[in-house]
Formats: C-alpha cells, structure tokens, sequence
C-alpha cells in the first residue's frame, strides 16, 4: 500500500467529507471529543461533500468538513498546514456565523444548538503542552460555564510524538493517522475501529482514480509556486 499525505487538501476531504464512508468522520468526532453515552454520535450529515477540486484555480486557504448529527449540533473539522495572520479571529467569525445562522430573525434563541470546531493544525498554536486543547468559555477566576454552546478543540500535530507502537487510545491512533500515514506502507495491526481502518482504505493511493492524484499532485504544485513566489519577493526586498 501506498497512503497519501491526509494533510494534502484533497486527501483531507476525500476521507472525511466522504458520504459514502461517514464512519470515518463519526468515529474521528467521537474519539477527538471524547463523546461517551448519550453524547456519542452514531450519525452525521456532511454540509459539504468531498467533490474533485478543479486543478485550475485560486489558492484554497480554508479545508474543512462541516456536518451536523441528529441532535442538530455542528462539527466544523478544519486542516490548517500554516500559521496565518489573525487565525484566532476567523475561527471565532466562522463558528459564530454558523451558530447564528441557524435561526431568523423572530426565531426563539432556545432552538440554537452547540457548534464544535476542532483545528487539525500543523504548527503551534497555543502554550499547551499537551497535543490536544479544548477551550471553552468560562468564568476566569471560578472556571464556572454558563455558556456552553461554542467550543474550540485544537490538534497541533508537531507536539505529537508517539511512536505507533506507544499509541494505546482511539484518539492516539487517528492523531498518528493524520500526522503519519503517508510514511506507512500497510494498515497498523492495532487498527481495530471501523471508522479508523476506513480512513486508512480511502487513503490507499492505488484506489484513487487518476483525476483525484492529479488534483492530489496539484495541491503540492501550487503550493510550491506559491512558496516560490514569496522567495522571489523576499530576494528583491534584501537587494533594495
């Protein structure tokens, strides 16, 4: 087998805002929320569904997945590969759109329901030291929640160190998929959760069409001219 890289734009919608492998998101939310009992998602509806990118086109800045379950509360999983200006800010603005969003203007407040926003993150966002941060809103000097329908997860990949042999927990294991799977060759042995081991299958790169790994390659081409772009104008500014 041969995985692709799941930060890659298109490899991250394409396993998660996939309606015909909905496991893999239930079971991701599941784990990374840490949803036991009457909390725990057994269905989703995906808001936006995974669709071929067009390979010609602006720079996507923004990958991410939305889907609500029966009980109406939204997930927003979002793929960040870079630090970028007043993040906080747009994370902020997007959920508190998609909360608002939910009723007109007449409607009664008590049909809102919660928005999750969880943040695959590939740098370091906060002073954790932990590689997982759930912020909530709380009074700051008794830590009450009186508010209780926003919350923040953030995954920073880089503080993520478990070999795969170390990874005992659900949550664990899909963290070291998200980071890892691109340097693995088979399904790790100690994959037992369906959602997991769907994740794996829909990133085998040999049971993608060629249009997928040619929009898949265009990511990476885009982003090196990008990259390319912003040399060359760091290169001018140290000759002046």
């Amino acid at each position: 087998m041969e995985f692709v890289d799941v930060k890659n734009d298109v490899a991250f919608r394409k396993i998660f805002g996939n309606e015909n492998r909905k496991e893999s998101l239930i079971s991701f939310l599941n784990a990374i929320l840490a949803f036991e009992g009457k909390q725990k998602i057994v269905s989703v509806e995906i808001l936006n569904p995974y669709q071929l990118p067009k390979l010609r086109g602006g720079k996507v800045t923004i990958v991410d997945v939305k889907a609500t379950d029966k009980a109406k509360r939204t997930y927003i999983v979002e793929m960040q590969v870079a630090d970028i200006d007043y993040f906080d800010k747009r994370v902020l603005y997007y959920c508190s759109k998609s909360y608002s969003d939910q009723i007109k203007r007449g409607d009664l407040y008590k049909k809102l329901k919660p928005v999750f926003f969880i943040g695959i993150l590939d740098f370091v966002h906060t002073q954790n030291p932990n590689f997982i941060s759930r912020n909530q809103i709380k009074d700051v000097e008794t830590g009450e929640q009186t508010i209780h329908d926003l919350e923040f997860t953030f995954i920073e990949l880089p503080k993520f160190e478990l070999e795969l042999k170390d990874c005992r927990t659900l949550t664990e294991k899909w963290i070291y998929f998200l980071k890892n799977a691109e340097n693995l060759e088979v399904i790790p042995k100690n994959v037992t959760d369906k959602g997991l081991k769907s994740a794996y299958e829909e990133a085998n790169k040999h049971s993608w069409t060629q249009a997928e790994l040619d929009a898949y390659d265009y990511v990476y081409m885009r982003q090196a001219d990008e990259e390319g772009k912003w040399s060359l104008i760091i290169s001018k500014l140290l000759e002046i």
